[in-house]
Protein backbone atom coordinates (compact mmCIF):
# COMPACT_ATOMS: atom_id res chain seq x y z
CA UNK A 1 0.00 0.00 0.00
CA UNK A 2 3.08 2.28 0.30
CA UNK A 3 1.43 5.43 -1.09
CA UNK A 4 -1.40 3.66 -2.89
CA UNK A 5 -4.82 5.32 -2.41
CA UNK A 6 -3.32 7.81 0.06
CA UNK A 7 -6.33 10.03 0.62
CA UNK A 8 -9.84 10.82 -0.66
CA UNK A 9 -8.62 12.59 -3.81
CA UNK A 10 -6.38 9.67 -4.74
CA UNK A 11 -9.32 7.32 -4.31
CA UNK A 12 -11.58 9.56 -6.39
CA UNK A 13 -9.04 10.19 -9.17
CA UNK A 14 -6.63 7.21 -9.20
CA UNK A 15 -4.96 8.26 -12.48
CA UNK A 16 -3.15 10.94 -10.43
CA UNK A 17 -2.39 8.62 -7.50
CA UNK A 18 1.34 8.08 -6.88
CA UNK A 19 1.88 4.58 -5.52
CA UNK A 20 5.67 4.61 -5.03
CA UNK A 21 8.84 6.61 -5.63
CA UNK A 22 12.33 5.12 -5.96
CA UNK A 23 15.78 6.64 -6.41
CA UNK A 24 18.98 4.62 -6.70
CA UNK A 25 22.28 4.50 -8.62
CA UNK A 26 22.07 2.63 -11.90
CA UNK A 27 23.32 -0.98 -11.63
CA UNK A 28 24.39 -0.98 -15.28
CA UNK A 29 25.75 2.57 -15.70
CA UNK A 30 28.00 3.85 -12.88
CA UNK A 31 27.57 7.57 -12.31
CA UNK A 32 23.90 7.48 -13.35
CA UNK A 33 20.93 8.01 -11.03
CA UNK A 34 17.62 6.19 -11.64
CA UNK A 35 14.35 7.89 -10.71
CA UNK A 36 11.09 5.90 -10.71
CA UNK A 37 7.55 7.05 -10.04
CA UNK A 38 4.66 4.60 -10.22
CA UNK A 39 1.06 5.75 -10.51
CA UNK A 40 -2.49 4.43 -10.95
CA UNK A 41 -3.06 1.44 -8.65
CA UNK A 42 -4.49 -1.57 -10.52
CA UNK A 43 -3.55 -0.26 -13.96
CA UNK A 44 -4.59 -2.30 -16.98
CA UNK A 45 -1.79 -4.00 -18.94
CA UNK A 46 -2.60 -1.62 -21.81
CA UNK A 47 -3.10 1.39 -19.53
CA UNK A 48 -2.22 4.92 -20.61
CA UNK A 49 -1.18 8.08 -18.80
CA UNK A 50 -3.37 11.15 -18.37
CA UNK A 51 -2.89 13.91 -20.93
CA UNK A 52 -4.19 16.35 -18.29
CA UNK A 53 -1.36 15.83 -15.78
CA UNK A 54 2.27 16.77 -15.30
CA UNK A 55 4.32 13.94 -13.78
CA UNK A 56 7.19 15.70 -12.04
CA UNK A 57 10.43 14.82 -10.25
CA UNK A 58 12.04 17.48 -8.07
CA UNK A 59 15.59 17.08 -6.77
CA UNK A 60 17.44 19.41 -4.41
CA UNK A 61 21.08 19.19 -3.32
CA UNK A 62 21.38 18.58 0.43
CA UNK A 63 24.02 19.81 2.87
CA UNK A 64 24.85 17.85 6.04
CA UNK A 65 25.40 19.91 9.17
CA UNK A 66 26.43 18.90 12.70
CA UNK A 67 23.95 19.63 15.50
CA UNK A 68 25.04 20.61 19.03
CA UNK A 69 23.42 17.46 20.46
CA UNK A 70 25.74 15.23 18.47
CA UNK A 71 23.43 14.24 15.64
CA UNK A 72 23.59 15.57 12.10
CA UNK A 73 20.93 17.00 9.84
CA UNK A 74 20.68 17.68 6.15
CA UNK A 75 19.49 21.05 4.94
CA UNK A 76 17.81 21.79 1.61
CA UNK A 77 18.68 24.94 -0.23
CA UNK A 78 16.77 26.58 -3.05
CA UNK A 79 18.63 25.10 -6.02
CA UNK A 80 16.42 22.58 -7.78
CA UNK A 81 16.53 20.15 -10.69
CA UNK A 82 13.11 19.44 -12.24
CA UNK A 83 12.06 16.76 -14.71
CA UNK A 84 8.53 17.12 -16.15
CA UNK A 85 6.81 14.39 -18.15
CA UNK A 86 3.60 15.01 -20.11
CA UNK A 87 1.64 12.78 -22.45
CA UNK A 88 -0.53 12.99 -25.55
CA UNK A 89 -4.21 12.10 -25.68
CA UNK A 90 -4.28 8.40 -26.68
CA UNK A 91 -7.79 8.81 -28.08
CA UNK A 92 -6.34 10.94 -30.89
CA UNK A 93 -4.03 8.15 -32.07
CA UNK A 94 -6.16 5.05 -31.73
CA UNK A 95 -4.82 4.14 -28.30
CA UNK A 96 -1.16 4.85 -29.02
CA UNK A 97 0.48 7.45 -26.80
CA UNK A 98 3.65 9.49 -26.82
CA UNK A 99 5.35 11.33 -23.99
CA UNK A 100 7.78 14.19 -23.60
CA UNK A 101 10.23 14.83 -20.78
CA UNK A 102 11.57 18.31 -20.13
CA UNK A 103 15.01 18.16 -18.48
CA UNK A 104 16.46 20.71 -16.03
CA UNK A 105 18.33 22.23 -18.99
CA UNK A 106 15.04 22.80 -20.82
CA UNK A 107 15.57 20.12 -23.45
CA UNK A 108 12.49 18.12 -24.44
CA UNK A 109 12.96 14.37 -24.95
CA UNK A 110 10.15 12.63 -26.88
CA UNK A 111 9.43 8.93 -26.38
CA UNK A 112 6.71 6.41 -27.27
CA UNK A 113 4.79 4.97 -24.32
CA UNK A 114 5.49 1.31 -23.52
CA UNK A 115 8.70 1.15 -25.59
CA UNK A 116 11.43 -0.48 -23.44
CA UNK A 117 14.06 1.52 -25.30
CA UNK A 118 12.46 4.80 -24.25
CA UNK A 119 13.86 8.13 -25.40
CA UNK A 120 17.31 9.72 -24.95
CA UNK A 121 18.90 13.15 -24.97
CA UNK A 122 21.04 15.52 -22.93
CA UNK A 123 22.31 12.90 -20.49
CA UNK A 124 18.77 11.65 -19.78
CA UNK A 125 16.91 8.48 -20.74
CA UNK A 126 13.15 8.08 -20.23
CA UNK A 127 10.67 5.20 -20.22
CA UNK A 128 6.96 5.18 -19.43
CA UNK A 129 4.40 2.40 -19.55
CA UNK A 130 2.44 -0.26 -17.63
CA UNK A 131 4.64 -2.38 -15.35
CA UNK A 132 4.36 -4.96 -12.58
CA UNK A 133 3.90 -3.20 -9.21
CA UNK A 134 7.19 -3.83 -7.34
CA UNK A 135 5.93 -2.91 -3.86
CA UNK A 136 5.88 -5.82 -1.40
CA UNK A 137 3.80 -5.87 1.80
CA UNK A 138 1.10 -7.84 3.54
CA UNK A 139 -1.13 -4.75 3.58
CA UNK A 140 -4.11 -6.34 5.42
CA UNK A 141 -1.76 -7.31 8.27
CA UNK A 142 -0.49 -3.73 8.49
CA UNK A 143 -4.06 -2.42 8.71
CA UNK A 144 -4.97 -5.08 11.29
CA UNK A 145 -1.98 -4.00 13.37
CA UNK A 146 -3.28 -0.42 13.43
CA UNK A 147 -6.83 -1.57 14.20
CA UNK A 148 -5.96 -3.97 17.03
CA UNK A 149 -2.84 -2.39 18.52
CA UNK A 150 -0.95 -5.68 18.12
CA UNK A 151 1.53 -6.82 15.48
CA UNK A 152 -0.50 -8.93 13.04
CA UNK A 153 2.22 -10.00 10.58
CA UNK A 154 2.80 -13.71 9.97
CA UNK A 155 5.89 -15.42 8.60
CA UNK A 156 5.63 -16.34 5.81
CA UNK A 157 2.94 -14.09 4.41
CA UNK A 158 1.87 -12.90 0.96
CA UNK A 159 1.84 -9.70 -1.09
CA UNK A 160 -1.59 -8.07 -1.16
CA UNK A 161 -3.15 -8.72 -4.61
CA UNK A 162 0.17 -9.89 -5.99
CA UNK A 163 0.57 -9.23 -9.71
CA UNK A 164 -1.23 -5.90 -9.85
CA UNK A 165 0.12 -3.35 -12.32
CA UNK A 166 0.98 0.34 -12.18
CA UNK A 167 1.88 3.01 -14.71
CA UNK A 168 5.62 3.56 -14.29
CA UNK A 169 7.91 6.38 -15.37
CA UNK A 170 11.66 5.75 -15.26
CA UNK A 171 14.25 8.49 -15.77
CA UNK A 172 17.94 7.64 -15.82
CA UNK A 173 20.25 10.63 -15.37
CA UNK A 174 23.94 11.03 -16.14
CA UNK A 175 24.76 12.86 -12.90
CA UNK A 176 27.94 14.62 -14.04
CA UNK A 177 26.31 15.89 -17.22
CA UNK A 178 23.01 17.00 -15.69
CA UNK A 179 23.90 17.96 -12.10
CA UNK A 180 27.60 18.74 -12.34
CA UNK A 181 30.44 17.21 -10.38
CA UNK A 182 29.68 19.08 -7.14
CA UNK A 183 26.27 17.47 -6.44
CA UNK A 184 26.37 14.27 -4.40
CA UNK A 185 23.66 14.22 -1.74
CA UNK A 186 20.16 14.95 -3.10
CA UNK A 187 16.59 14.93 -1.86
CA UNK A 188 14.06 13.39 -4.27
CA UNK A 189 10.28 13.75 -4.49
CA UNK A 190 7.71 13.07 -7.20
CA UNK A 191 4.48 14.95 -7.85
CA UNK A 192 1.39 14.85 -10.03
CA UNK A 193 -0.04 18.24 -11.00
CA UNK A 194 -2.81 19.49 -13.24
CA UNK A 195 -1.58 20.55 -16.66
CA UNK A 196 -2.34 24.01 -18.01
CA UNK A 197 -1.75 27.63 -17.13
CA UNK A 198 -2.36 27.08 -13.40
CA UNK A 199 -0.79 23.89 -12.03
CA UNK A 200 -2.45 22.39 -8.96
CA UNK A 201 -0.55 19.75 -7.01
CA UNK A 202 -2.66 16.59 -6.66
CA UNK A 203 -0.14 14.34 -4.94
CA UNK A 204 3.45 14.44 -3.79
CA UNK A 205 5.47 11.54 -2.45
CA UNK A 206 8.91 11.08 -0.96
CA UNK A 207 9.31 8.22 1.50
CA UNK A 208 6.87 5.29 1.50
CA UNK A 209 4.11 4.85 4.09
CA UNK A 210 4.27 8.39 5.46
CA UNK A 211 0.67 9.08 4.50
CA UNK A 212 -0.96 5.69 4.94
CA UNK A 213 0.69 4.44 8.14
CA UNK A 214 1.93 7.63 9.82
CA UNK A 215 -0.67 10.25 8.85
CA UNK A 216 -3.69 8.11 7.95
CA UNK A 217 -4.75 6.57 11.30
CA UNK A 218 -6.93 9.02 13.25
CA UNK A 219 -7.81 7.17 16.43
CA UNK A 220 -4.61 7.90 18.36
CA UNK A 221 -4.63 11.65 17.66
CA UNK A 222 -6.34 13.46 20.54
CA UNK A 223 -6.03 16.86 18.84
CA UNK A 224 -7.36 16.26 15.31
CA UNK A 225 -9.17 12.95 15.58
CA UNK A 226 -11.83 13.86 12.98
CA UNK A 227 -9.47 15.44 10.44
CA UNK A 228 -8.60 13.60 7.20
CA UNK A 229 -5.19 15.17 6.90
CA UNK A 230 -3.66 13.43 3.89
CA UNK A 231 -5.17 15.58 1.11
CA UNK A 232 -3.92 18.70 2.89
CA UNK A 233 -0.48 17.13 3.18
CA UNK A 234 -0.47 16.13 -0.48
CA UNK A 235 -1.01 19.72 -1.59
CA UNK A 236 2.01 20.99 0.38
CA UNK A 237 5.41 21.79 -1.11
CA UNK A 238 7.52 18.94 0.27
CA UNK A 239 10.59 21.17 0.50
CA UNK A 240 8.79 24.06 2.19
CA UNK A 241 5.79 23.26 4.40
CA UNK A 242 3.42 26.16 5.03
CA UNK A 243 2.64 27.15 8.62
CA UNK A 244 -1.13 26.69 8.33
CA UNK A 245 -1.39 22.97 9.07
CA UNK A 246 2.06 22.27 10.48
CA UNK A 247 0.70 21.92 14.02
CA UNK A 248 -1.88 19.41 12.80
CA UNK A 249 0.77 17.33 11.03
CA UNK A 250 2.96 17.33 14.13
CA UNK A 251 0.09 16.30 16.41
CA UNK A 252 -0.89 13.42 14.12
CA UNK A 253 2.72 12.23 13.76
CA UNK A 254 3.41 12.48 17.50
CA UNK A 255 0.39 10.28 18.19
CA UNK A 256 1.00 7.69 15.46
CA UNK A 257 4.77 7.42 15.89
CA UNK A 258 4.18 6.80 19.62
CA UNK A 259 1.68 4.07 18.68
CA UNK A 260 4.21 2.25 16.47
CA UNK A 261 6.89 2.57 19.16
CA UNK A 262 4.54 0.99 21.72
CA UNK A 263 4.01 -2.26 19.84
CA UNK A 264 6.95 -4.08 21.46
CA UNK A 265 5.90 -2.97 24.96
CA UNK A 266 8.78 -0.58 25.45
CA UNK A 267 9.60 3.05 24.62
CA UNK A 268 12.60 3.29 22.30
CA UNK A 269 11.80 6.83 21.14
CA UNK A 270 11.08 8.93 24.27
CA UNK A 271 9.43 12.29 23.63
CA UNK A 272 11.39 15.48 24.21
CA UNK A 273 10.55 18.22 26.72
CA UNK A 274 7.89 19.63 24.37
CA UNK A 275 6.25 16.23 23.94
CA UNK A 276 7.53 15.77 20.39
CA UNK A 277 8.54 12.34 19.12
CA UNK A 278 12.21 12.35 18.03
CA UNK A 279 11.31 11.34 14.45
CA UNK A 280 8.71 14.03 13.69
CA UNK A 281 11.11 16.42 11.98
CA UNK A 282 12.69 13.61 9.98
CA UNK A 283 9.29 12.43 8.74
CA UNK A 284 8.24 15.96 7.79
CA UNK A 285 11.42 16.29 5.71
CA UNK A 286 9.60 13.93 3.39
CA UNK A 287 11.97 13.15 0.55
CA UNK A 288 14.23 10.25 -0.33
CA UNK A 289 17.85 11.03 0.53
CA UNK A 290 20.32 9.67 -2.02
CA UNK A 291 24.10 9.84 -2.30
CA UNK A 292 24.67 9.73 -6.06
CA UNK A 293 28.36 8.98 -5.55
CA UNK A 294 27.80 5.60 -3.89
CA UNK A 295 27.34 2.31 -5.82
CA UNK A 296 24.07 0.50 -6.53
CA UNK A 297 22.63 -1.71 -3.78
CA UNK A 298 20.16 -4.55 -4.17
CA UNK A 299 18.87 -4.29 -0.62
CA UNK A 300 19.31 -2.71 2.77
CA UNK A 301 20.03 0.98 2.14
CA UNK A 302 16.61 2.50 2.81
CA UNK A 303 16.89 5.11 5.62
CA UNK A 304 20.60 4.38 6.07
CA UNK A 305 21.61 8.00 5.48
CA UNK A 306 18.89 9.30 7.82
CA UNK A 307 19.77 6.80 10.56
CA UNK A 308 23.46 7.67 10.29
CA UNK A 309 22.62 11.38 10.59
CA UNK A 310 20.60 10.75 13.77
CA UNK A 311 23.56 8.85 15.22
CA UNK A 312 26.00 11.62 14.24
CA UNK A 313 28.00 9.25 12.04
CA UNK A 314 28.95 9.05 8.37
CA UNK A 315 26.62 7.15 6.07
CA UNK A 316 28.07 4.16 4.26
CA UNK A 317 25.63 3.54 1.41
CA UNK A 318 23.75 5.45 -1.28
CA UNK A 319 20.55 5.46 0.79
CA UNK A 320 17.49 6.20 -1.31
CA UNK A 321 15.26 3.31 -2.23
CA UNK A 322 15.97 0.50 -4.68
CA UNK A 323 13.24 -1.45 -6.47
CA UNK A 324 14.06 -4.82 -4.88
CA UNK A 325 14.77 -3.48 -1.39
CA UNK A 326 12.65 -5.18 1.27
CA UNK A 327 12.28 -1.77 2.91
CA UNK A 328 9.19 -2.50 5.00
CA UNK A 329 11.21 -4.64 7.43
CA UNK A 330 13.66 -1.74 7.81
CA UNK A 331 10.84 0.75 8.22
CA UNK A 332 8.90 -1.27 10.81
CA UNK A 333 12.01 -2.12 12.83
CA UNK A 334 13.09 1.52 12.87
CA UNK A 335 9.69 2.70 14.13
CA UNK A 336 9.04 -0.07 16.65
CA UNK A 337 12.39 -0.72 18.33
CA UNK A 338 14.82 1.82 16.77
CA UNK A 339 17.04 -1.08 15.72
CA UNK A 340 17.61 -2.09 19.35
CA UNK A 341 15.68 -5.33 19.08
CA UNK A 342 14.94 -8.08 16.57
CA UNK A 343 14.02 -7.29 13.00
CA UNK A 344 10.27 -6.74 12.66
CA UNK A 345 9.32 -8.76 9.59
CA UNK A 346 6.16 -8.43 7.55
CA UNK A 347 6.62 -11.98 6.22
CA UNK A 348 7.27 -10.95 2.60
CA UNK A 349 10.88 -10.79 1.39
CA UNK A 350 10.76 -10.31 -2.36
CA UNK A 351 8.55 -9.68 -5.34
CA UNK A 352 7.40 -12.67 -7.37
CA UNK A 353 8.68 -10.76 -10.40
CA UNK A 354 11.71 -8.76 -9.22
CA UNK A 355 13.03 -5.69 -10.98
CA UNK A 356 15.93 -6.20 -13.37
CA UNK A 357 19.42 -4.67 -13.48
CA UNK A 358 18.91 -3.16 -16.94
CA UNK A 359 16.83 -0.23 -18.20
CA UNK A 360 13.90 0.26 -17.67
CA UNK A 361 14.38 -1.90 -14.54
CA UNK A 362 10.68 -2.37 -13.72
CA UNK A 363 9.38 -5.85 -14.61
CA UNK A 364 6.96 -6.19 -17.52
CA UNK A 365 3.27 -5.73 -16.82
CA UNK A 366 1.12 -8.66 -15.80
CA UNK A 367 -1.18 -9.46 -18.77
CA UNK A 368 -3.79 -10.89 -16.37
CA UNK A 369 -3.64 -8.81 -13.19
CA UNK A 370 -5.92 -9.43 -10.21
CA UNK A 371 -9.13 -7.42 -10.00
CA UNK A 372 -9.17 -4.32 -7.81
CA UNK A 373 -10.87 -4.65 -4.41
CA UNK A 374 -14.54 -3.75 -4.26
CA UNK A 375 -13.90 -0.40 -2.53
CA UNK A 376 -11.58 0.83 -5.30
CA UNK A 377 -13.49 3.36 -7.38
CA UNK A 378 -12.61 5.38 -10.47
CA UNK A 379 -10.92 4.18 -13.62
CA UNK A 380 -9.27 0.72 -13.12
Amino acid sequence: MSDHISGPRALAEPIADITDVYAFPSPENPGHLVLVVNTLPFARPDGRFSDGLIYRFRLRPLTLRDDPVGSRRYDTGTEEFVFDCVFSDPAEAGGAQTGSCRTPAGERIPFPVDDPGGGKGGGVRVFAGPRWDPFILDAPAALKTVATGRLAFTDPSAIFLDGKNVLGIVIEVDCAQVFGERVELVGVIAETLTRGRHNVRIERTGRPEVKNLLLGPKQFDQVNRDLEIRDLYNMEDAFHLADGYLGAYRARLNANLAFWDSLDGRVDWPADARGDHPLVDLVLADHLVVDVGKPYPENGTFLEIERAALAGSEHLTCGGRALNDDMMDTFLTFLINAGHGPVIRDGVDRSTRPATRTFPYLAEANPEPPRPPAHHHGRP
